[in-house]
């Protein structure tokens, strides 16, 4: 195998080619880096926070992979990836996460203590989170946690501190990653049931529909409440209107319960978090100019 082949096998294992999982990953932070930024954080904070999302993200994908290597090759969406297919080893994944948790590690170390400690608890949770299907009924809010562990590094690395807000914006991206996560397991929830792996698919059964949108409320209730507190104007309201509209797009792909028109709700869940942000920023620009 050539150098190129197998750089391209490890940019698939780390899912480079999709970048979804990056932005679904790097809309929270963003908000939290606005928000206790009061709109205008570092732009060497952004580079940092963007940066060791890419590379948390990929440590995560890696892990994932690596732990599902056994049930990757029975299911359809999954059987060819290159841990599934063989041509990338156990023992190469597991070197290649070191280096990329490393790298994320290493951003950091500018930062205070108090990020020291929630990075260690990222890497933990991102670590654990592919084993939690073996044993959790709803893995998608463990996923929640995982993928939202930015927002309390966001406010830690400006503030030293973490208030309720942090906590109640990580809350809001649980209900978030339950929704569209859950739509991402409807597409394998006939292979989950075969296999015996647990997801939020299997366990809200034929009240998944109603769940997804139940997340997805209560995700923009939370997140009008902090925008409430932070005296937001009309433009964070009027994204949070959009993002409402896009959650309502997402009902009609999922209400059939096809395969492919979940698999598109969940792709198109990074505009949902994009327009939220959007308006977030655009609110913050416009009362400064």
């Amino acid at each position: 195998m050539t150098l190129t082949e197998r750089l391209t096998h490890y940019e698939r294992l780390m899912r480079l080619d999709k970048p979804i999982g990056i932005l679904l990953l790097l809309w929270p932070t963003m908000w939290a880096l606005w928000f206790a930024g009061d709109g205008h954080p570092s732009a060497f904070l952004v580079w940092i926070f963007v940066l060791g999302t890419v590379l948390m993200r990929s440590a995560g994908c890696v892990i994932n992979d690596w732990a599902d290597r056994d049930f990757d090759p029975h299911v359809e969406r999954t059987k060819n990836r290159p841990l599934a297919t063989g041509v990338v080893s156990g023992r190469e994944a597991l070197i290649l996460a070191a280096g990329l948790t490393l790298l994320a590690g290493l951003l950091v170390l500018p930062l205070n203590v108090l990020v020291w400690g929630l990075a260690v608890v990222a890497v933990f949770l991102a670590a654990s989170y592919p084993f939690t299907k073996r044993f959790l009924a709803i893995p998608q809010a463990y996923l929640g946690i995982a993928f939202g562990f930015g927002i309390p590094m966001a406010y830690a690395a400006q503030h030293f501190a973490l208030p309720w807000e942090a906590w109640l914006l990580l809350l809001a991206n649980i209900f978030w990653a339950v929704a569209y996560d859950t739509e991402y397991a409807m597409v394998d929830r006939n292979d989950d049931l075969r296999l015996g792996i647990r997801t939020s698919a299997i366990t809200f059964g034929r009240f998944d529909v109603a769940a997804v949108m139940l997340c997805y409320a209560a995700m923009l209730g939370m997140l009008g409440f902090v925008g409430w507190h932070y005296g937001r104007g009309v433009p964070y309201f009027s994204g949070l209107a959009l993002a409402a509209g896009l959650a309502g797009y997402h009902y009609t792909l999922i209400r059939g319960r096809s395969r492919e028109l979940c698999f598109k709700a969940f792709l198109h869940n990074n505009w949902l978090g994009g327009a939220v942000f959007a308006g977030l920023a655009l609110d913050y620009a416009l009362r400064a100019a």
